[in-house]
Parts: C-alpha cells; sequence; structure tokens
C-alpha cells in the first residue's frame, strides 16, 4: 500500500483500562510510516455509518496527549454495539462504509473490539475481496473477557484481573474485622468465561488467603454440594470470601442472576446484554439455608475503567498489537487480528502474531477444563502461572488536583 494514502481506526463493544493505549500504537505507528491522516470513527461501525468521522492528528500531535491516551479509560473515540449485516442479505451498510473509504482516501481500516468486532472485520474484509479492494482490514484485540481465540490473552484482562485481585485482597481485610459468622459473595463480570472470575485467586499471597470459592460458569453451579462446601469451611473460620462470575448457570443451564430477575435483555449479537443480581442470589441462599449474616458486592463496571490500577504490562501489550496491526496493513495483509503469542513464563515475554480473523470471531475461549479444581470450586496452579504475569507493574496516571487527568476528545457528548 502507498503510504501517502490515510487509515482509519474504531473502537467497539465494552471499553477496558488500556483500549486507549492500543489506540495509541495505532496512530503513532501509522504516523511514523507516513501516513498522511489517521482518522477516527465516532461510536465505532455505528458512527461511522452515519459519517461521524474525525481527523486525529490536531488531537494527538505531541508527547503528553498520547501519555494522556494511555492513561486514559473508556473508548475515546466512543464504541458501539452493532452487527452488520450478512451483504448476501442487505448490502447497503457496505455500499455506503467503501463510499467513505473512497471519499476519505483510506488504505488501512483498524478496528479494536472483541469477538464480535473481529466479525465486523471479517465481513468487511472479505467484502473487500469480492470486490478487488486495496483497502486492508486489520482487528486489534481488546476484551477484559479474555475469551479471544488465537491469541494467548487479550489486552484489557491483565488490568481488569490486577484490578479484582487488589479488591478482593482489600474486601477480605474488611470481612474479617468482626468477630462473628460472615460471607461475603463478590459478583465479577464474565458472560460465559471464567477468566475474570478465576483472577480473584491472584489475591492470594503471604499476607493473605484470597477467595475460599471461585465460581466459573465453565462448571454448572450445584445448590447442595456449594451449600455444604460453605458449611464446612464456616467450621474452621468466621469469615468465608466467595468470588462468583456473573455468567453463573445451574444444572439446568439457567443464569443465577435470572433467578433473581429475569429483565435480562439481547444486545445485536444475542448475548444478554444485563447480567446481574449473581451475588445477590448466592448471598440470600447462604442466609436462608445456613442462618448467617451475607454481604453481595458487584464490581460491575470498576473492573472496566479503573486505569489508575492498570496493568503496566497490559498497557504495554495493548500498544504493541496496535502498532503490529499497522505493520502488517502495511506489509499487505488483511482479514487478520493481531495476536499476542507468549514465548516464556519466566522470564515472562511475549511478541505478536498475525492470526486469521475468520477464526476468531464469534468464538469464545473457555478456561481449559485441567485449570479448574475437581470440585469445580477453584482454580488450580496453572492458572495463576498463566496470570501472575499479566498484572505486573503500574502506570502512575497523571494528577491534577489530586485527581487523575484524562484526555477527551473535544465535541464528543458534551467536553
Amino acid at each position: 500500500m502507498a503510504w501517502g494514502v490515510n487509515v482509519l481506526v474504531g473502537q467497539s463493544g465494552g471499553p477496558t483500562a488500556v483500549i486507549n493505549s492500543s489506540l495509541a500504537g495505532v496512530f503513532e505507528s501509522a504516523r511514523a510510516l507516513g501516513v498522511s491522516h489517521v482518522y477516527g470513527m465516532e461510536y465505532g461501525i455505528e458512527g461511522l455509518l452515519r459519517g461521524k468521522i474525525v481527523d486525529l492528528d490536531p488531537y494527538l500531535d505531541d508527547k503528553l496527549e498520547i501519555e494522556l491516551l494511555k492513561r486514559t479509560p473508556s473508548s475515546y473515540l466512543g464504541s458501539c454495539r452493532f452487527k452488520l449485516p450478512d451483504p448476501g442479505t442487505d448490502e447497503r451498510p457496505f455500499v455506503r462504509l467503501f463510499a467513505l473509504f473512497e471519499q476519505y482516501n483510506i488504505g488501512a481500516v483498524f478496528y479494536i473490539g472483541g469477538n464480535d468486532s473481529m466479525d465486523t472485520i471479517a465481513k468487511l474484509a472479505a467484502y473487500g475481496a469480492a470486490r478487488n479492494s486495496s483497502i486492508r482490514f486489520i482487528g486489534v484485540p481488546k476484551t477484559i473477557d479474555n475469551d479471544l481465540m488465537f491469541t494467548d490473552h487479550t489486552p484489557g484482562y491483565g488490568s481488569a484481573a490486577k484490578y479484582i485481585a487488589t479488591i478482593l485482597k482489600e474486601v477480605i481485610c474488611d470481612s474479617s474485622v468482626y468477630d462473628i459468622r460472615s460471607v461475603t459473595v463478590a459478583e465479577i463480570m464474565g458472560r460465559h468465561t471464567g477468566w475474570l472470575a478465576g483472577a480473584a485467586s491472584l489475591a492470594a499471597g503471604a499476607d493473605c488467603d484470597g477467595p475460599d470459592i471461585i465460581l466459573l460458569p465453565e462448571r454448572p453451579f450445584d445448590e447442595d454440594v456449594f451449600l455444604q462446601r460453605v458449611a464446612e469451611l464456616e467450621k474452621t473460620r468466621h469469615n468465608v470470601m466467595i468470588a462468583a462470575s456473573e455468567g453463573v448457570k445451574n444444572r439446568d443451564g439457567v443464569f443465577l442472576c435470572d433467578l433473581v430477575s429475569t429483565a435480562g435483555q439481547l444486545d445485536a449479537f444475542g448475548h444478554k446484554a444485563i447480567l446481574s443480581g449473581t451475588s445477590r442470589y448466592l448471598a440470600d441462599l447462604i442466609r436462608v439455608r445456613l442462618g448467617c449474616k451475607t454481604r453481595a458486592i458487584e464490581l460491575s463496571t470498576l473492573q472496566r475503567c479503573a486505569s489508575h490500577l492498570a496493568s503496566r504490562t497490559d498497557v504495554t501489550e495493548a500498544y504493541q498489537v496496535g502498532g503490529a496491526a499497522v505493520e502488517a496493513a502495511f506489509q499487505g495483509q488483511t482479514g487478520k487480528m493481531a495476536g499476542i503469542r507468549r514465548i516464556s513464563d519466566q522470564p515472562y515475554r511475549t511478541g505478536t502474531e498475525m492470526v486469521d480473523v475468520q477464526k476468531v470471531a464469534n468464538l469464545e475461549k473457555k478456561v481449559p477444563d485441567s485449570w479448574i479444581t475437581p470440585d469445580g470450586m477453584h482454580v488450580t496452579a496453572d492458572f495463576e502461572r498463566y496470570a501472575r504475569p499479566l498484572i505486573q507493574a503500574e502506570l502512575t496516571p497523571i494528577y491534577i488536583d489530586g485527581v487523575p487527568r484524562h484526555l477527551h476528545l473535544q465535541g464528543r457528548d458534551g467536553q
């Protein structure tokens, strides 16, 4: 591709603490390779269809802005959950998009997101190939859920895991204040996979035993076995800590949260848009059946927006996959995603590699069964060996008047 053309980048799906670091990686790599302009989609592909495009060059024109961008949570460009149709069924969005690409002289499109965002890249690449388009389409991985296939892990997960482990340590300290029987249930994100709930195990160390029970969606919930285990734990300790994924289901395949409320709705990709109530269900179950004090805690969106607790490892890798995506497009690749390849655990070393985005789109990577304890209520040392390197080191926020300074795109949402 002649790099006198322009490139376009968007962000999609749920934000993370480091999604903007990937945006910084795309921007700086593209500018270093001689791209004329780096344009951004406002509100992802959905906003692009409405013609919402911004030239990023005036907003990211010095190193301080790039450093602030790396430390800014949420999606700088805005996001969406929009599913492109099959072009064979409805070609109109593709005609509109490719007309915009031509209008802005776009040579490459980068989309930062998770499973469903890779579906968007796969469809655009296939449509472009069928029409002999020279535009390259590359996916940049992002999701706190860590459920993307063909990458060792996803940017966003390490920071969310660091937050979960840190908060769980603090909650465990808090719950042990009083000399009374109590059970605390912390609800952790994870619709169908337990990577985030498993990260609660990282709270364990010389000064903390970590959670007593971890419940993952990969194993069905058995109420009687669960209550028996809680009762056994109470015999040896006053305070029991449980980490439960929001996506835990019973043996009938029903989300525990739906036993509290059935108001959950589906997003454009057919996923439950709202999962909430698992911790309340479990806390009520324990209180009624075992007669002890309980407390339910929902970490909710705090898990994905806590940039003040971001993992430096995560920030660095998020930046690297953004840069790798640009280099792949420069080399002529399309229909790919920039994945992370683990080279070694000790010392921890990784590299980037390009994978076929068709193999990634709409699939989910589960926690390996061998990394879950036989009783289904905790994770093994192999899980910790995998996850512990991802939460290492910190990137200190830039504080102004006692609070972190963030970067906002002027004109969006009143900024």
